[in-house]
């Protein structure tokens, strides 16, 4: 049985690691929830991981746990942080998902900080629910889990009593709503003070994403093409495919486009393409596989795209610019 928020004089937050998990999603949350304590909000915290043992982070630095999964009896609120990992391997280790199902299962609420959010719909615990990621993360997200309405722009995204949030530093962001909940706006308030932070970030993710960098538009159905565009690239996005979906004709979406987006539906789509292809690229992907992965066709399509508004061919992109993640 889930334990109800107003059961315990305080409330725990219970924030669980493994091999590979962001140091920053890890810090950020703790950092919020500690400084919300020491300015007298009711917070405890844990950090716990599988066997209790210590685990090796993203950044090498080794972070130690205070208890093993089997030893939390109960959470007010369980953050699972993401790692870069996360989206590269599908699905999660079985360890690491019976890890979250069972710490989910004892805990009032389950929050995610960025590809967190792939260990919770792995886990079931997305389904049926809108959630977000990083931008970049956002049509891997949607593809894998259609279960899961993903919301590419937000921030953070609360539905029922499951959270979900956006790149390391919207861990931030979600701490100190989380905190506005329990404690009220103005213990909020002095916690971002106290980091120098905004309590309430001002835009979505679309300030950081070349794909949703587009004057927000008027219409309705409008606004719906581009939220389906973002959450997967890959999908048939043709004139005709998104006039129908957007209950008009092509000549009135074409003209909408120009009107309130500055491009027509092919530019805007190519361009949400490209960066979903770089950004598969920089994660390790293989050139065929992010040209389908991204809705590029084939390779050749791919490298016409890249010559055009890069000047460089896929294969030097990835080469210049891949991560020191492996694909799997």
């Amino acid at each position: 049985m889930r334990p109800e928020e107003s059961s315990a004089e305080r409330r725990e937050i219970v924030v669980f690691v493994y091999d590979g998990v962001r140091l920053m999603d890890v810090a950020a949350p703790l950092e919020v929830f500690g400084t919300a304590a020491g300015l007298g909000g009711a917070y405890s915290q844990t950090v716990c991981s599988a066997d209790g043992g210590p685990v090796s982070t993203s950044t090498g630095t080794r972070l130690a746990a205070d208890r093993a999964v089997a030893e939390v009896a109960g959470a007010h609120t369980l953050v699972v942080p993401g790692s870069d990992e996360l989206p590269l391997r599908h699905p999660p280790s079985a360890a690491l998902l019976d890890a979250v199902s069972a710490l989910a299962d004892r805990s009032a609420r389950t929050a995610s900080v960025c590809t967190g959010a792939f260990a919770l719909a792995a886990a079931g615990l997305l389904d049926g629910r809108r959630a977000t990621i990083h931008w970049r993360h956002a049509a891997t997200l949607a593809r894998r889990f259609p279960a899961v309405t993903v919301e590419p722009d937000a921030i953070y995204v609360r539905d029922g009593r499951t959270y979900t949030s956006a790149g390391v530093t919207a861990g931030i962001d979600l701490a100190l709503a989380l905190v506005e909940d329990d404690e009220g706006a103005e213990l909020a308030r002095e916690v971002a003070r106290d980091l120098v932070v905004f309590l309430r970030r001002p835009g979505g993710q679309s300030q950081f994403s070349v794909a949703a960098r587009t004057p927000s538009p008027q219409h309705d159905a409008l606004r719906g093409l581009l939220r389906e565009i973002a959450a997967d690239p890959a999908a048939d996005h043709s004139l005709p495919a998104l006039a129908r979906r957007g209950g008009m004709s092509a000549r009135h979406l074409t003209r909408l486009f120009n009107e309130q987006i500055g491009s027509t539906p092919a530019v805007y789509v190519e361009s949400v393409r490209l960066e979903a292809a770089k950004a598969l690229l920089e994660a390790g992907e293989t050139v065929t596989g992010t040209a389908s992965r991204s809705g590029l066709g084939s390779d050749e399509s791919l490298r016409r795209v890249f010559l055009r508004h890069l000047g460089v061919t896929p294969s030097t992109y990835r080469a210049r610019f891949r991560t020191t993640a492996r694909t799997r």
